[in-house]
């Protein structure tokens, strides 16, 4: 029996096109003064997937501290604030700011242009189910990708 070599790895090629499309998609947001984490963060906010530190930490499956230093570079970029939660004195909310709410549109589309860049190669049908594939491949696996997967 032959042993595998690297290109015989679905791994090695998920990561080649992974760095691709980040590499393509961070360039273009940091015209934009943002960070591909940041750009995580702004639009988890924006479409209200969570609103606390610890849900958006939850929704896209990194720590809560890091969540916190993210959101701390982007308040002083005045594109995010946290208020007071009235339901609790210990949780802070999230919001985005008139600029954040201003930008954050143009992100969206500079991240569907993206997707589009390297994945229009695929019929509609096949980039549904390649979603489908990874998803359910990150379901499998025991960590935080899990949640972010269920997101």
């Amino acid at each position: 029996m032959t042993e595998s070599g690297l290109r015989d790895h679905v791994g090695y090629w998920l990561r080649l096109l992974s760095d691709e499309v980040h590499l393509g998609f961070e360039r273009q947001l940091d015209a934009r003064g943002v960070t591909v984490a940041q750009w995580n963060v702004l639009v988890t906010v924006y479409h209200g997937s969570a609103t606390t530190t610890t849900e958006v930490a939850r929704y896209i499956g990194i720590d809560p501290g890091a969540v916190s230093r993210l959101v701390d570079r982007l308040a002083d970029k005045g594109l995010m604030a946290r208020s007071a939660d009235p339901a609790s004195r210990r949780r802070l909310q999230l919001s985005l700011t008139e600029a954040g709410r201003a930008l954050v549109p143009d992100l969206i589309r500079i991240a569907d242009d993206n997707d589009d860049a390297f994945f229009g190669a695929l019929p509609e049908q096949e980039r549904i189910a390649l979603m489908r594939l990874l998803q359910q491949l990150l379901s499998a696996v025991p960590s935080t990708a899990k949640e972010a997967s269920h997101a």
